[in-house]
């Protein structure tokens, strides 16, 4: 309970409570009158019926005739064995007995009866029939004791004896009667007479059994002991029943009748420890128990309250283990304590055990039975068993009509209660005390208490006498309803009849008083029942303790405890919790630790328990400490105390505390959710975020998260406040899964980490959720932070919805439309921006800087610059200053822009508007120069700042790293590197990585892979992307054991490798011709759980086909037509093309033909590799040959370009072009570089020509491939097929010479020539155009810084266009027939004139690598002549080298003999000295 008062069951306030102190005082001394009532049911559960002693049993419907009026049973009917046996009507005016014989009269053994709440008078039954002593001699004996026994009229003798006893004037003696002996009794007539005498007066009854032990004619015995025992157990006179025990004892044996006795004394009063010591005292003293014997400690356990689940059946157990067999008695007394403690399950198993033994159920038993349904709520089982009773052969009495009527009185079934009343009444039986008691029960726990104040007074009206518990429950309903003034006159009421208030009435009365918050009247209660004899209990002990620590009354209260604990009570939990409070209060660390040692050593509470009383009581200091020795005894961890513990020292910023226990709380307590995440939030709270994501990883591998949203508050805001947003979406994804439902602060963090992220409709989803929910945000900062993040996202439309909607439910400040504005300025809509911006000067509030910047960036974004000055000027003309800020935003677009101009002169203006440029300002111009590779600009920028005294700083530098790799000016790039070094600055992961591609881009990956094992030593990390610049740089210098050692240390380090790696391996082994070493790359891409595509067996079937293996690469298609992989002409191509390679032009054809029957139609792969091979064939006829095959296929294009008139099919190849070109893997590019090939082979060069133009003009080469009119003079062919190169090169020096000999376009000083070094279909460019141009004996020379570069002097390139014989005519023609042979011919990568092909052998073989013009002249000569020139050539080389060699050994001789002059002059100076 909260408090004691909360949970006390009534309160009760008198009007006016002094002047009902005497009322009290003066009852207090009037004798207790007990309750009567009709069952045990009612009073054994409501505790306002119970007293300090057990009530007196009276039930007057006992005999038949009444308790069943409507079966007309005569009065002189036996009653059944379970009621007791009432004693006859007393005469005052008999003096002498009429003793007539009556015949067929009651036996002299009188039966034993069963009480529903007094079972113990079975012992009476089974008395002995031994006399109390022999009769005096001096007597005259009347009759022999045989006679006297068998005489019927025993019953005439105990009355005569009983009424002149009990009509006795209280100043008259027992002796009086007895003395006279006006009759003759035998011993067993005296014992009745104590009986019967005793049911009146207990007192009468001890002075008879004291009479008889004095008469010297008598000795006491176990009968007689047995039947005084008895009757002043029922009087609750146990002090002097324990005395007459005690004294008579050792006189009367171990006789098992006077230990029943005995016992059922302790047993009234739930004395359970008593019986079981008498129980085995007997055992001790050789008497075995009866099955009376445990009957009454089964009563006594059940008056002891202490009958615990499963306790009946192990009674019932412990009788059969004694040789017992359980009767009736026990059976009955089993199932009411069951009752008693509403156990319906146990109830129902004694139950079912009294039917398995075959003991017949009584009336008792299925009226216990109800009892326990309707207890228990389940009244339809109770009318169920109700109806069924007369089957079973018994009518339903008072008793059992009140247990029905209390089942549904206690569900509230207010129309059920009255039916059975109404059944009640038509069948004979009265509404008794028991049964107006229950309905005014009923209806004060619904609080309609002027229903059971009318019940009340009907219950008066008709003559039943309101009992302790009638007024007792109505005080504690009129207090529950806080009707103080009815509860007064209730119980004046109950004063003025005579009663005397019991524990539960004063109890109730204080609670009340305890509600309302009188101290005073609630004291003064307490000390009236104090004074009126009536002890304390729990409850009003916890009752006054509560009020007084309530209002400080620390000093009384404290007093007041150590009463309480005097008296052997115990305060519980909840007392202790109020008592903390308040003395945490005062801060009395004293009482406190008092406190806590009392519940430790009095009460026996767990460390557990007391760590939660502290908790409540807010003594969170000595609750850790508690909490800490709990958990080190091995108890549970109690979720909620641990939560207000680390709540205390979160309020009052101890978080380290807080964070050692919950460390100690995860040693000794385990693996625990609840420690896990309290231990995050202190982290985060102590700012710790490193080691609170680390605490919460470990709670995610359990997958185990409760539902606290605290939890993630904290950890989301710790997130965001470090921006870890990635973090922060893992832990808002986790909880969304967890369905934790978010708080108000919860939903705004969860919003800006999504803004934050760049997902603003996910933070407005998450808004619309909680507005849903009825969560309103005050502050217009989140909506200010949505629209930013759609701004960002382009998302204006969204920005301008959800601005809309705010203007409908509240008014929108300046931040909003500010952010809507520059929303609108990231999407470029300048025109909603001025609208916002108009309504801003129209309506308010006034436009800020912030205002005016979003307009300018609303035209930045939408590319209108040539407006902003337009706009400028506007806002000078309102009187808006220009603010530095928005000049940087000008400068920053048009340098963006590339307009180098505008930036200057806005720099200019800026400074001459007294605007310094910042480092800030440098650095974003110097950035935006770099990407746009603005080097002369860039240059000028860093002198300048350098100038004003900035020193560019290592972003700087890393962007003009950047710069210089992109146009690949190496040597400016390792000037910067060196200026970071001299400048004392650290080079980053960004400086090493952009000096490791551009060491890739220049072909030295050696120094790049020397760089970065430099990088990694510092500890800084390459990208993977550099990574793949080394490997891919290897690869195409075919370095395969750096590319292989790169490539194997990325798998073994576990780096998840993109399809990209694998394929520049792939490549590389393909250009080596090692294709076992691509299938094993597979094997290891498989293993690496990445699944290969088509391309990659493309690139594997390639590997194969170049290494000579068609049959292979043929294989690798058959398993993916295996597999069910749906194929498209990739795979195909690379099987064809293998063959076409290796020369099987027949099984190509075949492959073609098969593919065709597979439903896979022909593309532009298949028809580029034909016509590939086509442009190699060495005879026009396998030319044919393969180009009909096309021909076969559909595709008749290049067969009729070949044989026939080509321009007559200019339309349709740019038809075709214009189709192939927007197809993938440039298509067109490829079939049209095939084509030039076989055009140029064949010698028909104009169709090429034409070809080669129009594929300038469908965009299929570069517009640039030479630049003659550009005044560059320069011409790129990378990129280019073979043919495609020298049909270009053809064009090039055509223009080249027209331009000379015109004198315009003027040439640059040198004329470079860019073909690259890379490798097209196994053909080289560099070689093909080198040998090209060396026939023609040009003057372009290798450049010797770069290569992949031909570079010329442009004086002798002109004097060589203009006088050179291979330069008279270089007009592109067709032969007029198609030639037999091929005229080209592939030389290790070199496409070659075939004609030449024997003299380039000879000359590179025999003199290597030689000057152009020497080659042009030795080609030309005829073999003989070109054989003794070379020889010539040789001979004179030998010749210069021997003259080399001699003139070396001259100067070595020379050399030598100037030493020795030396040495000889330094010798004869010194001799000279000497």
């Amino acid at each position: 309970m909260g408090t004691a008062a909360g949970a006390c069951t009534g309160l009760l306030i008198f009007a006016s409570p002094s002047s009902l102190a005497t009322r009290f005082d003066s009852a207090s001394k009037t004798q207790c009158v007990s309750c009567s009532c009709s069952t045990s049911s009612f009073t054994s559960t409501d505790p306002d019926q119970a007293d300090d002693s057990p009530p007196k049993f009276t039930y007057s419907r006992a005999s038949p005739s009444v308790r069943w009026p409507h079966l007309k049973l005569p009065e002189s009917l036996t009653p059944h064995s379970q009621f007791l046996v009432a004693p006859p009507l007393l005469s005052r005016s008999t003096d002498k007995p009429n003793f007539g014989h009556v015949p067929g009269g009651a036996s002299e053994e009188e039966g034993r009866s069963l009480d529903g709440v007094e079972p113990l008078d079975v012992n009476e039954v089974s008395l002995s029939e031994d006399g109390l002593g022999r009769p005096s001699r001096n007597k005259i004996k009347k009759m022999n004791k045989l006679a006297l026994k068998r005489a019927k009229d025993w019953r005439e003798r105990v009355k005569f004896y009983t009424d002149r006893i009990l009509a006795l004037k209280p100043e008259e003696f027992v002796a009086d009667v007895l003395d006279d002996r006006p009759v003759q009794m035998t011993p067993t007539d005296f014992c009745f007479v104590v009986k019967w005498v005793g049911q009146c007066s207990w007192q009468r009854a001890l002075e008879v059994y004291e009479w008889l032990n004095l008469r010297h004619g008598y000795s006491p015995n176990a009968r007689m002991l047995a039947t005084i025992l008895s009757v002043l157990g029922k009087a609750n006179q146990e002090a002097l029943a324990v005395e007459i025990f005690t004294r008579a004892e050792n006189s009367v044996g171990a006789t098992v009748q006077v230990y029943n006795a005995m016992m059922g004394v302790y047993a009234r009063t739930g004395r359970f420890g008593k019986v079981q010591e008498l129980l085995d005292l007997m055992r001790e003293r050789g008497c075995e128990p009866d099955l009376v014997s445990f009957n009454t400690l089964v009563n006594a356990r059940l008056k002891s309250n202490s009958m615990v689940p499963g306790l009946a059946v192990e009674l019932l157990g412990e009788v059969r283990r004694s040789g017992l067999r359980p009767d009736i008695i026990t059976y009955n007394t089993l199932i009411s304590s069951c009752s008693h403690g509403s156990n319906l399950e146990e109830a129902m198993k004694v139950y079912d055990d009294m039917e398995a033994h075959n003991c017949q159920p009584d009336l008792w038993t299925y009226n216990a039975v109800i009892s326990v349904y309707g207890r228990c709520g389940q009244s339809s089982k109770a009318e169920q068993l109700f109806k069924k009773l007369e089957s079973k052969g018994f009518f339903p009495d008072a008793v059992t009509y009140n247990s029905l009527l209390y089942a549904f009185a206690r569900e509230g079934k207010v129309e059920k209660v009255k039916e059975i009343c109404e059944e009640m009444v038509k069948k004979g039986f009265g509404r008794d005390e028991m049964t107006y008691n229950t309905i005014i029960h009923m209806y004060g726990k619904q609080g309609q208490t002027d229903l059971a104040l009318q019940v009340y007074e009907d219950m008066k009206l008709l003559g039943r006498n309101p009992d302790a518990v009638t007024f007792t429950v109505l005080i504690d309903s009129l207090g529950k309803a806080n009707k103080i003034m009815e509860a007064a006159n209730i119980m004046t009421q109950m004063l003025d009849a005579g009663i005397k208030p019991t524990l539960r009435t004063y109890s109730a009365l204080i609670c009340a008083y305890a509600k309302a918050g009188k101290r005073v009247e609630a004291e003064e209660t307490f000390n009236c029942m104090c004074r009126a004899g009536i002890k304390p209990d729990h409850l009003a002990y916890s009752v006054m303790l509560d009020i007084l620590f309530r209002f400080n009354e620390t000093k009384k209260a404290m007093v007041l405890y150590q009463e309480m604990l005097s008296g052997n009570f115990r305060p519980d939990r909840a007392l202790y919790e109020v008592m903390l409070r308040s003395l945490r209060r005062e801060n009395d660390a004293d009482n406190i630790d008092k406190l806590v040692k009392d519940m430790e050593e009095l009460c026996c509470m767990k460390p557990s328990v007391i760590c939660s009383a502290l908790v409540r009581g807010e003594c969170y200091d000595h609750a850790a400490t508690m909490l800490r020795l709990a958990i080190g005894n091995g108890h549970e961890l109690d979720r909620n105390d641990l939560l207000s513990i680390l709540s205390s020292y979160s309020s009052s910023g101890r978080h380290s505390e807080g964070i050692n226990l919950l460390e100690f709380l995860k040693e000794h307590a385990g693996s625990n959710t609840l420690i896990s995440e309290a231990l995050v939030v202190m982290l985060c709270k102590a700012g710790k975020l490193d080691a609170a994501l680390k605490v919460y990883s470990e709670i995610s591998a359990y997958g185990s998260f409760s539902g606290s949203y605290i939890f993630y508050e904290s950890l989301v805001q710790c997130c965001l406040d470090n921006e870890l947003f990635i973090e922060a979406s893992q832990v808002i994804t986790d909880m969304r899964f967890y369905c934790v439902a978010p708080s108000k602060r919860l939903y705004e963090i969860m919003a800006l980490v999504y803004c934050r992220m760049g997902f603003p409709e996910t933070a407005h989803c998450f808004v619309n959720e909680a507005e849903r929910k009825g969560i309103l945000f005050d502050d217009n900062s989140i909506y200010v932070s949505i629209i930013e993040a759609y701004g960002v996202v382009k998302l204006w439309q969204k920005a301008e919805s959800l601005v809309g909607g705010l203007r409908m439910r509240r008014s929108v400040d300046r931040k909003v439309w500010n952010a809507l504005i520059h929303a609108y300025a990231a999407s470029g809509c300048y025109e909603r921006a001025r609208a916002i911006f108009n309504t801003l000067m129209r309506d308010g509030p006034a436009p800020t800087l912030e205002s005016i910047n979003g307009l300018l960036q609303a035209l930045i974004t939408d590319g209108r610059l040539d407006e902003l000055y337009v706009v400028i000027e506007e806002l000078q003309d309102m009187g808006f200053k220009i603010s530095k800020s928005s000049i940087i935003l000008m400068l920053d677009a048009f340098a963006r822009s590339g307009n180098v101009f505008e930036v200057k002169k806005i720099y200019a203006g800026m400074k001459a508007a007294g605007y310094v440029p910042t480092m800030h300002l440098y650095s974003i111009m110097i950035r935006l120069l770099c990407k746009g590779r603005r080097v002369r600009d860039v240059e000028a920028m860093v002198s300048e700042m350098v100038d004003a005294g900035f020193k560019p700083d290592l972003s700087i530098w890393n962007s003009m790293l950047k710069l210089y790799t992109g146009i690949e000016d190496f040597k400016k790039t390792v000037q910067v590197y060196q200026k970071i070094q001299e400048a004392g600055l650290k080079p980053d992961e960004e400086t090493y990585n952009t000096l490791i591609v551009m060491y890739c881009r220049d072909r030295r990956a050696e120094e790049g892979l020397v760089l970065m094992h430099e990088m990694r030593r510092l500890r800084l990390e390459p990208k993977l992307s550099t990574y793949k610049s080394l490997i891919s740089s290897f690869a195409k210098q075919h370095h395969l054991e750096q590319a292989e050692e790169l490539f194997m240390e990325l798998h073994s380090k576990g780096y998840k490798l993109d399809l990209s790696f694998y394929h520049i391996m792939m490549k590389l082994y393909r250009d080596l011709g090692d294709h076992s070493k691509a299938e094993n790359l597979l094997l290891v891409m498989k293993e690496a759980g990445i699944e290969p595509t088509i391309a990659t067996m493309h690139l594997l079937m390639v590997s194969y086909g170049s290494s000579g293996h068609p049959q292979e690469s043929e294989r690798v298609l058959d398993n993916l037509k295996v597999n069910g992989i749906s194929l498209s002409t990739l795979p195909y191509s690379s099987v064809i093309d293998a063959y076409l390679k290796n020369g099987d032009y027949s099984i190509a054809i075949q492959k073609l033909d098969k593919m065709k029957s597979e439903g896979v139609e022909p593309d532009h792969r298949i028809w580029t590799c034909f016509v590939r091979a086509a442009s190699l064939s060495q005879h026009a006829c396998e030319a044919i040959t393969l180009l009909n095959a096309l021909k076969c296929s559909g595709f008749d294009l290049p067969i009729r370009l070949l044989t026939g008139k080509g321009k007559s099919l200019v339309s349709e190849v740019d038809l075709f072009l214009e189709k192939l070109h927007p197809l993938e893997d440039n298509a067109a590019l490829n079939f049209v570089n095939a084509l030039e090939d076989l055009l140029w082979a064949f010698e028909l060069r104009a169709t090429a020509s034409w070809v080669f133009q129009l594929a300038i003009k469908k965009s299929i080469y570069r517009q640039d491939v030479f630049r003659v009119a550009e005044k560059d003079w320069g011409a790129d062919f990378r990129k280019l097929s073979a043919g495609s190169a020298l049909v270009g090169l053809t064009l090039w020096l055509d223009n080249m010479q027209d331009a000379s000999l015109q004198g315009y376009p003027e040439s640059p000083k040198s004329v470079v020539l860019i073909i690259g070094t890379a490798e097209y279909n196994l053909v080289s460019l560099n070689s093909t155009l080198k040998a090209f141009l060396w026939e023609m004996g040009s003057p372009f020379l290798p450049c010797k810084t770069r290569t992949g570069l031909l570079v010329a002097k442009a004086h002798s390139l002109r004097m060589w266009l203009k006088e050179s014989p291979f330069c008279l005519d270089l007009e592109l023609r067709d032969a007029p027939s198609l030639p037999e042979f091929n005229s080209m011919q592939l030389i290790d990568g070199c496409f070659i004139r075939r004609g030449i092909v024997p003299a380039f052998k000879d000359i590179t073989e025999r003199l290597g690598l030689i000057s152009p013009k020497k080659f042009s002249r030795l080609a030309l000569l005829s073999d003989d002549r070109r054989d003794k020139a070379i020889q010539a050539d040789i001979e004179g080389a030998k010749e210069k080298l021997n003259k080399m060699k001699k003139v070396e050994l001259r100067r070595t001789e020379k050399a030598e003999r100037l030493q020795k002059k030396i040495v000889w002059k330094v010798m004869h100076k010194i001799e000279e000295k000497i």
